[in-house]
């Protein structure tokens, strides 16, 4: 028939598919989850198992209670990453967050009260969250809860929304020049208020769950 293409000439030009990546469980060497986060988005990692990511130079870390998590979601750009691990929900912010956080946090009235918001900036190292098992291209563990789950996470630290690769993730982390400005970026005081205010009802709920104490 006029203008078919002979079957050789079809698989000749069919794009080559790449096998999907096998699944990195539990078991998974170190150097191969390391080398994913230092090949893929060029972040440092110090040696040691298990595998750690260095904090201060591509972002900050905002540690906070895992109830109060969701609700700063809404505070974040699509692409602002977010991992749990075990209780604690973690927040990546753009370097220098977490040394402006005291100074937000005394700006907002919120400075004398014992909020369960705790910052890693410079120098500081927190554990490379994986990938929930069927979630994205980037080390996993297998049986581990779905992206989104606010329940607690059992042991290694996972993504809930993982980073991307091309600046993306970068451009997307809460920053203080993003007050007022008109950038992509998320403003950094407005998720501390949401974060503190959040902190400071978990703290309150877990108060009142206590026993009183009668002498």
């Amino acid at each position: 028939m006029a203008g078919s293409v002979p079957p050789a000439a079809r698989s000749a030009a069919a794009p080559t598919v790449p096998l999907p990546r096998r699944p990195l469980g539990p078991d998974a060497p170190a150097d191969r989850i390391r080398g994913w986060y230092e090949n893929e988005l060029g972040w440092a990692t110090v040696p040691g198992e298990p595998v750690r990511l260095s904090v201060g130079e591509r972002f900050d870390v905002l540690d906070v209670p895992a109830e109060a998590g969701p609700a700063a979601l809404r505070r974040l750009a699509p692409a602002s990453p977010v991992a749990v691990r075990g209780d604690r929900t973690l927040l990546l912010v753009a370097p220098g967050g977490a040394e402006e956080l005291p100074g937000i946090l005394a700006w907002l009235e919120w400075g004398a009260l014992p909020l369960d918001l705790r910052a890693i900036g410079a120098g500081g190292l927190v554990e490379a969250p994986l990938w929930p098992s069927g979630f994205g291209s980037g080390p996993y563990l297998e049986g581990e809860p779905a992206p989104g789950s606010t329940g607690p996470v059992q042991g290694a630290a996972v993504w809930l929304r993982p980073p991307v690769g091309g600046g993306e993730t970068e451009a997307s982390l809460p920053a203080m020049s993003a007050l007022g400005g008109g950038g992509g970026a998320p403003d950094l005081v407005r998720l501390v208020d949401t974060l503190a205010t959040h902190c400071h009802r978990v703290r309150l709920r877990r108060a009142s769950a206590q026993p009183l104490a009668f002498s």
